[in-house]
């Protein structure tokens, strides 16, 4: 019998591969500057992953990284949502 397939995806913060289910998601939607957390990972347009770990989120917002990721602004209510999804 096969393994089941597991899609893993880069952390923007540690660069690290893990499962796409042990990350967090912001999407830019399609042909809009629109942002959004990506909690039921079903959003179609770009993604940004990153880790659910505290310093991973922070670095990633500190280096503004989902910003350069996505190529436009990120509003603040993102980077609220993803201080409130830290793990420890």
């Amino acid at each position: 019998m096969s393994e089941k397939h597991i899609p893993l995806r880069m952390c923007i913060s540690c660069r690290q591969m893990k499962p796409q289910s042990e990350l967090i998601r912001v999407v830019r939607e399609n042909g809009t500057d629109a942002v959004l957390l990506d909690t039921g990972k079903k959003c179609f347009g770009r993604g940004a992953y990153v880790c659910r770990e505290a310093e991973c989120i922070d670095k990633a917002i500190k280096r503004n990284g989902f910003a350069r990721h996505l190529g436009c602004a990120v509003p603040t209510e993102i980077y609220k949502s993803l201080q409130e999804e830290k793990k420890g």
